[in-house]
């Protein structure tokens, strides 16, 4: 581990001006993914400033059934909250899915959506990897790809994002509140994250120093009849090869509206608006939803590579939004 020095400022303000002054700073939360990057030299910052403490770790109700929550807010707590429980289910059970117990303790709202991806060419300081080293090629391409992206990807990286909680976010209209030097802005959850293209070292469209605060949830009701579905190589512990985050409103048999993520397809949490629109006004079926599937799937490109690549993530995924709408279905009839 290359050392770096140490600060903890006395507010957020103080740590956004610490770290924009300097461009080999970064923020430490719960450290949940930083500290495995700095032991593995994935991250060699020269300066290190912790601001877990320097932010709210409050869950807040707007009225209305909006919810205001702190970037502080443990992963364990934000699951465990009866108004997240009740309103927005899907990121509870998101957020359930994720890692082992102990983690979720540490990891926060604010540092779980900026995690950076779990691909092991990424990891490995060893083989070549644009998004570590920009320029230095990409690994992955032609390598172990069971677990890259279909959707989205470039021919400078096709790693995934790794996050559940952030995948929820998305369909659920998240905004995502961020303080920088120049004071505060709000970015919708879905533009936070970016795709590869031909600079896939930059993860979020985050400025250097901005950090964010808080991440608000809108009211709506749809979020209420709402599910998240994770298929893994194994029970726990491990992180998706594809996943669903859905909310659906179904009247007298037909859609009225839906509202749909992906998870482990894609650089970023992909926001499937195809999906949506097939569905709205469509018949509650199995047919419906494999047509939304397909409708939001015509532009995958599965990746080959050792042992057979990663197509099998198309029929996959099919199936996995398929059962979830369905299941979604029977609880609103």
């Amino acid at each position: 581990m290359k050392p770096f020095d140490y600060r903890h400022p006395a507010d957020a303000a103080a740590a956004v001006r610490t770290v924009a002054a300097d461009p080999d700073a970064v923020y430490l939360g719960g450290g949940t993914n930083l500290v495995d990057h700095l032991k593995l030299g994935v991250a060699e910052p020269d300066l290190v400033v912790g601001v877990t403490d320097l932010l709210p770790a409050e869950i807040e109700e707007l009225g209305g059934g909006a919810l205001r929550i702190g970037a502080g807010v443990s992963n364990s707590e934000l699951a465990a909250h009866p108004r997240v429980r009740e309103w927005f289910p899907v990121l509870s059970q998101a957020l359930l899915s994720g890692a082992s117990g102990q983690l979720r303790n540490m990891a926060t709202t604010g540092g779980n959506p900026l995690q950076r991806t779990r691909c092991v060419y990424f990891q490995d300081v060893t083989t070549p990897c644009n998004k570590r080293t920009p320029g230095s090629g990409c690994s992955a391409i032609g390598g172990w790809t069971r677990y890259h992206a279909i959707l989205g990807a470039s021919d400078q990286c096709i790693a995934v994002h790794p996050s559940d909680m952030a995948v929820a976010m998305a369909a659920l209209d998240a905004q995502v509140r961020v303080l920088g030097p120049d004071g505060e802005r709000i970015i919708p959850f879905t533009d936070l994250h970016r795709l590869p293209g031909d600079t896939p070292e930059r993860d979020t469209v985050l400025e250097h120093g901005e950090l964010i605060t808080a991440i608000d949830l809108p009211a709506q009701t749809i979020a209420r009849r709402s599910a998240y579905r994770k298929v893994r190589d194994r029970a726990s512990y491990a992180f998706a090869l594809v996943s669903v985050a859905a909310a659906l409103d179904v009247k007298d048999g037909v859609i009225a509206d839906a509202r749909i993520a992906f998870g482990g397809v894609a650089h970023k949490p992909w926001r499937a608006h195809r999906a949506e629109e097939a569905l709205r006004g469509a018949a509650a079926s199995d047919s419906s939803y494999r047509a939304a599937a397909d409708a939001e799937l015509a532009d995958a490109r599965p990746a080959e590579g050792l042992e057979g690549g990663n197509a099998f993530k198309i029929p996959l995924l099919r199936r996995t939004l398929t059962a979830t709408l369905r299941d979604l279905a029977r609880e609103d009839a």
